[in-house]
């Protein structure tokens, strides 16, 4: 996600705001004078990036050179504001030290920083795993660790988070489940792919409010449940390529409406592209390439009036509609589709023919009749 984003523009949009008016009615010192030796909120802020600072072993951009003294709202990263219960009192709402390239571990201190809205910490080398004292920032609601080397299981710390939407841990070392309350939790964004989990999507996965999901790169086993259904509202980008998906497409899948971007290549799906993918009135990239799936193509996925990109090469498709040829790009190479150059071979497309039917049952997993 970008460095600044809208809500810490909000953030310092405040801050200036409140600033500029110097002394609010009431309040003993004004905002701008006060730091760690005047404010206890300050204190407590200062201790938490004093141990930050301490827990780094590598800054080669001195991105904490500036990190000395009481007045920790000039400190290079650190964003400061009126806090929401007092706003006499100044306090940080934001640390950005995304693309820093820092090495280190993140101290149990940071639970001192319990205003902080935003945490933003991605591109680093930080290692080990989020502090135990996670919970205390009960106001965060943006975190992002992604692209450091932190390790563990799945932070457990962030179900306890009662505001957080925006949550991206990608591009770690995690491994282990991931529990299912996390779809339960009303979020916005989640961002797990690239680490080494190794779960099921539990049947409560069509709880999630998440408008993005990303999957990617990791380990799903079993199916795509029919739950996915119940998020037709909210879904507006789900990313399960090369997940480990070995199932169906459910017919469920058609009624999500906001569904802008959906990629499930590189899986082990099988059977037809279900008929209800026609209702998906919002998709402009759809991607199941590299699957085996097989059938016609039905004609009212390529007819959705913003498709414009469709990948379903290296699978198993016999035909394809007329209509799919005008959309922008569509790549339809390694199938069986008789008169379409650069197919499968021909005795491939017969072997493929020749195996047991693929069924699915109620739970978009498959089984095999003989």
């Amino acid at each position: 996600m970008p460095t600044t984003p809208l809500l810490l523009a909000a953030v310092l949009l405040l801050s200036a705001a409140l600033l500029c008016s110097g002394h609010p009615p009431g309040c003993p010192v004004p905002l701008p004078t006060q730091t760690a030796d005047n404010n206890p909120r300050l204190q407590r802020a200062y201790v938490a990036l004093q141990a930050l600072k301490k827990a780094i072993t590598d800054d080669p951009k001195n991105l904490t050179q500036s990190w000395c003294g009481p007045d920790v709202c000039a400190y290079f990263g650190v964003f400061c504001a009126a806090s929401l219960d007092d706003p006499c009192a100044r306090t940080v709402a934001g640390v950005d030290l995304n693309h820093g390239d820092l090495a280190g571990t993140l101290p149990f201190e940071l639970g001192l920083l319990t205003d902080i809205a935003v945490l933003h910490l991605n591109s680093n080398r930080f290692a080990g795993g989020l502090p135990d004292s996670l919970p205390k920032l009960s106001l965060l609601y943006e975190l992002d660790v992604s692209n450091n080397r932190l390790s563990g299981g799945f932070p457990q710390h962030i179900l306890c988070l009662p505001n957080v939407k925006f949550v991206d841990i990608r591009f770690n070392n995690l491994c282990g489940p991931v529990p299912p309350a996390i779809f339960d939790k009303k979020i916005d964004a989640l961002f797990i792919n690239n680490n080494h989990f190794d779960f099921e999507l539990p049947d409560n996965f069509g709880n999630s409010t998440a408008s993005v999901i990303v999957l990617a790169n990791i380990r799903l086993r079993g199916c795509i449940p029919s739950s996915i259904g119940r998020m037709g509202g909210t879904l507006n980008e789900l990313v399960l390529l090369n997940s480990g998906i070995r199932s169906c497409i459910p017919p469920e899948i058609g009624a999500l409406r906001e569904l802008t971007v959906l990629d499930v290549s590189f899986n082990q799906l099988q059977g037809q592209l279900p008929e209800s993918m026609a209702g998906l009135r919002s998709l402009e990239q759809l991607d199941v390439a590299h699957n085996e799936l097989s059938g016609h193509i039905p004609e009212g996925i390529c007819a959705l009036p913003r498709l414009s990109n469709f990948t379903y090469s290296f699978n198993y498709f016999c035909g394809e509609p007329e209509r799919c040829a005008t959309l922008r790009r569509n790549d339809d190479r390694q199938n069986c589709i008789a008169g379409k150059p650069d197919q499968r071979p021909t005795d491939q497309c017969m072997a493929f023919l020749h195996r047991p039917p693929v069924h699915c049952d109620g739970h978009g997993c498959f089984a095999q009749h003989y």
